[in-house]
């Protein structure tokens, strides 16, 4: 797709910063504490444990509250992963749990990085005068950290963070004060993000071409019926030449 749009919304996290695989983060984690996990092998704990993260997280309701307090929303994430576990590893205790998600957080907020061409990708598309917008869920602090702490605000037009701005994706109030402070229609814009709920599916409601961010490249997940307008493995798809 040759043609760039008036406007770009972009997310932020696993988007334009890469926090590694998750699934291997917790390996890695649990190859920390191997003396605790000694009757699971690393692998097995790890597959449940990316199971729990992963159905935490999906509870949308659970997850707008959460991502408020990341940090204690992911000990909360690895109870539920010891739940799975604790039949073959009892020490697996609710303050081990505390433990476990607390040294999890740090190490996987240390991982973070710009994707590949992703910081490259943005400033060419700022310099053909595509109007950008940064919307990001998550508390104000941390992600206003991670904006300074990558020099981003200076690239994007609007930056909109769900902690200052008192709403988030996937509500439409998130999208529309973005389209106005960038002063496009939805038709005039894309959205860009590896949520299929918050950057495909709530956006295309309006109007907005949707563009999903497979940067696991693991494909729509089975059976699923949302259909994103394209799909990129690599933010630098979208660099202009």
């Amino acid at each position: 797709m040759s043609e760039l749009p008036k406007a770009i919304l972009f997310d932020l996290d696993e988007t334009i910063i890469s926090f590694g695989s998750r699934r291997q983060i917790l390996q890695e984690v649990i190859e920390e504490f191997a003396e605790v996990f000694a009757s699971v092998p690393p692998q097995v704990a790890s597959e449940a444990m990316e199971l729990g993260f992963r159905a935490f997280w999906s509870d949308e309701a659970r997850a707008t509250l959460w991502r408020q307090n990341l940090a204690e929303g992911r000990v909360l994430a690895v109870e539920q992963g010891f739940a799975a576990l604790r039949a073959q590893a009892s020490r697996l205790t609710p303050d081990f749990a505390r433990t476990f998600g607390h040294r999890f957080h740090v190490y996987r907020e240390e991982q973070a990085k710009f994707f590949p061409g992703a910081l490259e990708t943005i400033q060419a598309l700022h310099a053909r005068g595509v109007k950008l917008a940064l919307v990001t869920n998550g508390a104000a602090a941390p992600q206003r950290a991670k904006v300074e702490r990558f020099a981003l605000a200076p690239l994007f037009d609007h930056v909109q963070i769900e902690g200052e701005a008192g709403f988030g994706k996937p509500q439409e109030q998130a999208y529309l004060h973005a389209m106005q402070a960038l002063g496009a229609t939805p038709a005039e814009t894309w959205m860009v993000g590896d949520n299929l709920e918050w950057e495909v599916v709530a956006p295309q409601r309006l109007g907005i071409f949707a563009i999903w961010h497979d940067h696991l490249g693991e494909g729509l997940p089975p059976g699923s019926n949302i259909r994103p307008d394209r799909i990129i493995r690599s933010i630098a798809e979208l660099k202009p030449e």
